[in-house]
């Protein structure tokens, strides 16, 4: 009997995003390439953060943060409010806080079962 891949090559077309959603999903996925952005995002978990604790917190410049928040604004990973001179910045929604705690679970657990210590 020969094996017949028209019926699962339908489906998987049928479901298969766009080519640019999948280019832009993949933009998405680079912007966490960056040890930097990864921190300030999980910074972001706790609490919204101005520019100056967030390089004090990550011993960075105040210029090197900004520049880095400037793509993850750009990339409506974080969005910003002005409370007189200074702006605070925050995770623009749960799904950015999704995307970062499924890859850290992830990472957890292929330690773990790797019986890896440094988590």
């Amino acid at each position: 009997m020969e094996h017949n891949h028209e019926k699962m090559l339908d489906m998987v077309r049928h479901e298969l995003p766009t080519d640019e959603l999948l280019c832009d999903l993949s933009d998405l996925f680079r912007l966490f390439g960056d040890t930097t952005r990864v921190k300030i995002l999980f910074s972001l978990f706790e609490s919204e953060m101005c520019v100056c604790a967030i390089a004090e917190l990550l011993g960075m410049t105040q210029s090197a943060i900004s520049h880095q928040l400037k793509i993850l604004k750009d990339a409506n990973l974080v969005a910003n409010r002005r409370e007189g001179k200074t702006i605070y910045y925050f995770l623009s929604d749960d799904h950015v806080r999704t995307i970062i705690s499924k890859g850290f679970e992830h990472l957890i657990e292929e330690r773990t079962e790797n019986n890896e210590e440094d988590i």
